[in-house]
């Protein structure tokens, strides 16, 4: 024990949460991420307040402890499932239309928010529309979206 806490400096605990938090770009876990954020803090510490092995290595337990459950309890308040892609998705959504669509085949429009990443769309219709007319998402089907003209 007394070859550890002569061995293991300040400088160690920082790489090693530099190493755990490069590791956590490959793995997305987020334990590697609140191993790596505790090392850091052990290492912090340490180099203000120097102290032995064994409390440097039970800092880190109850970081660790810490840091995995505030990212945990984070990320299990985000919602993780998403309205992206469903036929109700963005049909608020207000665009113009690019290309001339005639009643029930593709013409093109663009829209003045993205919808689903993208903003220009093929895009079908019950009624012609016009170049320059302003419409709205009625339905998302697939990679096909249809739209109605505004005013009804």
């Amino acid at each position: 024990m007394e070859l550890l806490n002569q061995s293991i400096v300040w400088w160690h605990w920082i790489i090693l949460g530099l190493v755990l938090i490069i590791t956590e770009m490959s793995t997305g876990t987020f334990i590697s991420l609140g191993l790596g954020i505790a090392a850091l803090a052990v290492g912090l510490i340490d180099w203000i307040i120097p102290m032995e092995f064994v409390y440097q290595l039970g800092l880190w337990i109850i970081f660790s402890i810490v840091f995995v459950t505030l990212l945990f309890r984070r990320l299990k308040r985000e919602p993780t499932v998403s309205q992206s892609g469903q036929s109700t998705y963005r049909l608020d959504t207000l665009g113009t239309v690019t290309s001339v669509i005639q009643p029930h085949k593709r013409g093109k429009v663009t829209f003045d928010s993205p919808v689903l990443g993208n903003t220009d769309w093929h895009a079908t219709s019950n009624v012609k529309l016009e170049i320059g007319a302003r419409i709205k998402i009625i339905e998302v089907n697939g990679q096909l979206i249809k739209v109605t003209p505004i005013n009804q």
